[in-house]
């Protein structure tokens, strides 16, 4: 038992079972044991998992070129004449969950060495309430000082003296997959949904089903399907083939930082890249024990109440729930794609303008085949970006 299980055993003892979402907090996010507290070597080859990130920096430099394109051609009408107060304001790229700063370093890299003017009237922004993460971002970053704010949080609309609002882009790369999620499971006798918590039995951590669903879950419309709101207004259809058990992942975290991000842009872009799904996709018959997994040392794990801060936790977001929450805060939606044809298309884009992504050498080809290749990370990945 380590360190973490006897501060989760203990709050658990104290107040009985815990949802799964405060596990998952409790395993990820834990000040001192938490998972991404640890280190800072988790990705690539010699840590749990690789990302589009730890491919390489043709990630970084394919962001860097699409977001230099979409401020251009918006503000490429405005001068600092057009401004009210005459001077020229800056935009903003916003990066939340940059965890050791390198895809905040390649997308910096690039604009310094191919649109050194936009950077110039570029403030970027990272979003980070760890101090210990921050440490990690700021030495990967010390040759863009001064160029560089951090953020505890997303900036709130109407809070004073800390609301800035964005002009820009407010991204996140593989941020709400981590976001801790609700697990809800399907008594089909009773034909009701109950919550998943973790409790303790026999001195192991085991899952029991939580007297009542927890309140955050029921505020939310989180099914995204078309006429559904919520787990409760599923088709009977649907309702009456779904095995006893069958779980579900509800993230409503995920859903107030979409939230919050869509009121803090006042003109610009609001993606993410993650692994997802739909609405629908969700209700698949191959998915009975949900999305959510546990990796640690490249392998893939349902133990996902093991060796809690050791290995990493992971659902899927839901991409349709994120897309309402958007345009109900008053953004456009301009589509979700599969990563491969969302940075091909980028790639079309810098062809045809004749701008430059860099020399492609052997090692950067393979990057780029590796983020594009259905079967590597090109369909694993997707993008959704929305609009004011």
């Amino acid at each position: 038992m380590n360190n973490l299980e006897e501060i989760i055993r203990r709050e658990i003892a104290a107040q009985g079972a815990i949802p799964f979402a405060r596990f998952m907090d409790l395993a990820l996010y834990h000040p001192e044991h938490g998972y991404y507290e640890r280190t800072s070597r988790l990705i690539g080859r010699r840590g749990d998992y690789f990302t589009s990130v730890s491919v390489g920096g043709v990630f970084g430099e394919l962001l860097a070129f699409q977001f230099a394109r979409w401020l251009e051609e918006e503000f490429k009408v405005q001068s600092p004449e057009s401004e009210p107060d005459g001077a020229a304001r800056p935009f903003q790229i916003v990066e939340a969950g940059a965890h050791d700063g390198r895809l905040a370093a390649d997308i910096l890299g690039w604009l310094r060495c191919q649109r050194p003017e936009l950077l110039a009237r570029i403030e970027y922004w990272i979003v980070e309430p760890s101090p210990r993460r921050r440490d990690w971002q700021r030495e990967s970053l010390t040759g863009f000082a001064g160029k560089v704010r951090w953020l505890s949080a997303l900036p709130t609309l109407g809070v004073a003296p800390h609301f800035q609002s964005v002009r820009g882009v407010v991204f996140a790369n593989e941020l709400l997959d981590a976001l801790p999620v609700h697990r809800l499971g399907w008594d089909a006798r009773a034909r009701r949904w109950f919550e998943w918590g973790v409790g303790v039995q026999q001195d192991r951590l085991v899952w029991q089903q939580l007297a009542a669903i927890s309140s955050a879950v029921q505020r939310e419309p989180l099914a995204g399907l078309p006429g559904c709101d919520r787990l409760e207004e599923l088709p009977l259809d649907l309702l009456a083939v779904l095995p006893d058990g069958f779980t579900v992942e509800v993230c409503p975290q995920a859903i107030e930082w979409w939230r919050t991000a869509a009121r803090a842009l006042e003109r610009g872009w609001l993606v993410t890249v993650d692994y997802g799904l739909t609405a629908e996709e969700f209700f698949r018959p191959e998915r009975p024990g949900g999305t959510a997994r546990a990796y640690c040392q490249h392998r893939s794990s349902v133990d996902l109440l093991g060796r809690p801060g050791e290995q990493d936790l992971t659902a899927h977001v839901n991409f349709a729930a994120l897309q309402a929450a958007g345009e109900a805060a008053g953004l456009r939606t301009e589509g979700v794609f599969a990563q491969g044809p969302f940075l091909a298309h980028t790639l079309r884009q810098a062809a045809e303008s004749g701008q430059s992504l860099g020399v492609w050498t052997p090692e950067r080809t393979r990057q780029l085949q590796t983020l594009l290749h259905p079967d590597h990370l090109g369909r694993a990945f997707r993008v959704l970006v929305q609009t004011r």
